[in-house]
């Protein structure tokens, strides 16, 4: 019997064992760790856990005015939060689109030198197999030749269910890419399709606000009962101060009392000045609200940053002033910043130096536009912002 006929039947059973664990197998890919997009996913998920709990606490308090424009600001947060999550899978599949379409050129570049080196082997084998073993005996040479021949022989005989099973591999691979490639494309476009559907969503809601602002504006009975919420959160946010400037702090550092920047303060966003502190007639009602702070409208940049230095006292969402930052500067001094976007830049704890971002300008909070709430309390009393800010 030949040598290439002897190898045959070894060769047989390897294809259908391949045959049987590509058709019912299931490929064992290794374990990775979490890629940045997938952190990044995690924390978007996260977020939008606690901003639907939020929408829960909102909408048990339906007859407050206040509880429905924030349910609606929450629900634009919300949608916000859901297209940042698409966009974040997006940047995932597309990179993970790119590696394919990357990697299968390289798998089939692989393939064809496999498939030369098989080649080879059934070439070797074919020429081998003309001849008896007793054959290639007498035609030998020598002995050093017959030795040879033989180790040659030998390894040929050991390698060749390696270089098919590569190959085999390969091309079992180059399909599984091919099929992935597709599959992801397929992701990708799904994902477009419905951010798409939620910008749709997040302008719904920015109309249901706004027709819920011009109502308050106009009907007198919704206003009066607005700002006797907004009172009423004002007390809870003067309860909160008083509870803060209790607590005594230990900076890190030495710290320059704030009433000895007064007037000399950064200003914590680049903007134009929509509602002053202090007393505001409206111009139909003639009705009187108190404003211990002021609203900044940004002009290009919404990044809102720390007027001072000190440690985040409260970093977290409170009602009538949307999501709400305080900085604690020592010394019954402290900075307070509303109507701030859901993803702070800091934590309660943190401590912040002057000029550090702390957040973004939010979706809601304002009876007016997207604006920047901005308070100082001196001794827990608010006092005018403008008179310690750097004159523009």
């Amino acid at each position: 019997m030949s040598y290439f006929r002897t190898r045959k039947i070894g060769f047989i059973p390897f294809l259908l064992l391949f045959f049987l664990v590509s058709r019912f197998g299931q490929p064992v890919l290794p374990q990775q760790d979490l890629s940045e997009y997938e952190k990044r996913l995690i924390a978007i998920t996260e977020q939008i856990t606690d901003i639907r709990k939020k929408i829960s606490e909102e909408e048990k308090r339906k007859t407050s005015v206040l509880s429905r424009l924030n349910s609606i600001g929450l629900n634009k947060t919300l949608i916000k939060k859901e297209i940042a999550l698409y966009n974040a899978q997006m940047q995932k599949a597309d990179s993970e689109l790119i590696t394919l379409q990357k990697n299968i050129p390289v798998l089939e570049e692989k393939l064809q030198k496999e498939k030369k080196s098989i080649e080879k082997i059934l070439v070797t084998l074919y020429k081998f197999g003309k001849f008896s073993y007793l054959d290639f005996l007498l035609q030998a040479e020598d002995v050093s030749h017959l030795i040879s021949e033989s180790k040659n022989l030998s390894l040929l005989a050991q390698s060749q269910n390696r270089i098919v099973s590569d190959y085999l591999a390969t091309l079992e691979e180059i399909q599984t890419s091919k099929e992935r490639l597709e599959t992801k494309k397929q992701e990708i476009s799904q994902l477009i399709q419905k951010a798409d559907e939620k910008r749709q969503d997040y302008s719904s809601q920015e109309n249901k606000y706004q027709s819920l602002i011009q109502e308050i504006d106009r009907n007198r009975e919704m206003h009066i009962k607005t700002l006797g919420e907004l009172k009423d959160r004002a007390e809870q946010l003067q309860d909160l101060v008083k509870k803060i400037q209790s607590e005594e702090i230990s900076l890190p550092y030495t710290l320059v009392p704030l009433y000895e920047k007064k007037g000399n303060l950064p200003w914590p966003l680049t903007g134009r000045i929509v509602t002053q502190f202090g007393p505001a007639r409206h111009r139909v009602f003639n009705t009187i609200t108190q404003n211990n702070g002021i609203e900044i409208s940004p002009q290009k940049d919404t990044v809102v940053k720390a007027v001072h230095a000190g440690r985040v006292a409260y970093a977290d969402y409170f009602e009538g002033y949307g999501y709400l930052v305080i900085i604690d500067h020592g010394m019954t001094s402290l900075s307070i910043y509303g109507h701030l976007g859901s993803e702070f830049l800091v934590k309660k704890g943190d401590y912040v130096k002057e000029g550090q971002p702390i957040a973004t300008v939010g979706e809601f909070g304002s009876l007016k536009e997207e604006t920047l709430y901005f308070e100082i309390r001196y001794k827990s009393e608010p006092v005018n912002p403008l008179q310690w800010l750097k004159k523009r």
